[in-house]
């Protein structure tokens, strides 16, 4: 489960565009940076006639009783509530890292081992007029199941296109095991692997 995520526009290359971008498109002060939290707008990737270009839009879709902010990439295709966003309104959630807690509630942050953004696949949708989404989960590979056994589905840069454009393999992505990411305790800020 992902039920919080950092964006730190300064890290990265990529991440100091995306944020430029959104400035640009939004205004100044549309959205925070920083730890990012359910219900918070925030910036979304999107295909755009063979380009990448970044939206924002508020995490979470309104379910009846709740605020749905994450969505089981094994099942997303035969829920109602996911299943035409799984066959087009596909988008990538850039972030710098996201958060995760232990069952004694400690908490860590997973990064890509080199650095680099940490890009998950998510979904969107317009509810009421407002551009939301949600992101993908999966059964936790080795370096998360320590700490939880569900992870976001995390794409490598070379995925994120034929993520947004390709159903097929769109498809085949919701099914893959997610790339070994670096685990850092944030409580200890100690680095652990």
């Amino acid at each position: 489960m992902c039920g919080r995520y950092q964006f730190s526009f300064g890290e990265f290359d990529e991440t100091r565009q995306i944020a430029n971008a959104i400035d640009r498109k939004y205004g100044a002060g549309s959205w925070m940076a920083g730890e990012i939290f359910p219900s918070m707008r925030a910036p979304i990737l999107l295909s755009h006639s063979s380009n990448v270009l970044p939206e924002l839009m508020t995490w979470g879709f309104r379910g009846s009783k709740s605020l749905v902010i994450n969505a089981r990439a094994e099942t997303a295709a035969e829920k109602p509530m996911f299943r035409e966003s799984v066959e087009r309104m596909r988008c990538v959630v850039p972030s710098t890292g996201f958060f995760e807690w232990d069952k004694q509630k400690r908490k860590y942050l997973f990064t890509m081992p080199v650095k680099g953004p940490v890009y998950m696949a998510g979904l969107y949708t317009l509810i009421d007029g407002d551009s939301c989404f949600v992101i993908l989960t999966t059964e936790a590979n080795s370096s998360m199941k320590d700490v939880h056994h569900r992870m976001p589905l995390v794409l490598t840069p070379d995925q994120l296109i034929p993520w947004l454009t390709e159903t097929k393999t769109a498809a085949e992505y919701l099914m893959m095991v997610p790339p070994l990411l670096h685990k850092v305790s944030t409580d200890a800020q100690t680095s652990l692997r």
